[in-house]
């Protein structure tokens, strides 16, 4: 009852507001005003109020709130544990008699940085820093020609 009352009142007051802003000439602003200020009223028109004050004050909803909130927390857990242990009955059976093949998944052969990788990263040359020095001089020999090419 209060709660409906509540409404009605904020619904007159931006009512109200929506006047005077229709009154200082600010039709669009005023229109959206008395939009948002119909919304209370119309909530309490439809029984959405009384149903939610309802709900809000019953112990069997909240009691259902709690049961809920059960479930859900034991679909998490054994999710969890599901995910942890790596899948259900058959998945786990399956991954056993693999193990014990020796059988591996094609992508997992062969490792994610191979020793391949690993020489072409090494700078290619007869010294340790030969390499590194050539590619230092052409460096320097681009820079140069392109300040010569601008007069510097």
């Amino acid at each position: 009852m209060i709660a409906e009352t509540v409404c009605s009142a904020v619904a007159a007051a931006g009512l109200g507001i929506a006047a005077v802003s229709a009154y200082r000439k600010r039709f669009l602003a005023a229109t959206r005003i008395a939009a948002y200020a119909l919304v209370p009223l119309g909530l309490v028109m439809t029984g959405v109020v009384e149903w939610a004050a309802d709900t809000a004050f019953s112990p069997t909803a909240w009691a259902g709130v709690g049961v809920l909130g059960a479930a859900w927390a034991l679909f998490t857990t054994t999710r969890a544990v599901e995910r942890r242990r790596g899948g259900g009955r058959q998945e786990r059976k399956a991954a056993r008699a693999a193990a014990r093949s020796g059988a591996v998944e094609p992508g997992a052969s062969a490792p994610a940085l191979g020793a391949s990788t690993r020489q072409k990263a090494r700078p290619q040359g007869g010294a340790s820093g030969s390499g590194a020095r050539a590619d230092a001089a052409d460096d320097f020999s681009d820079i140069e020609a392109i300040l010569k090419k601008h007069g510097i």
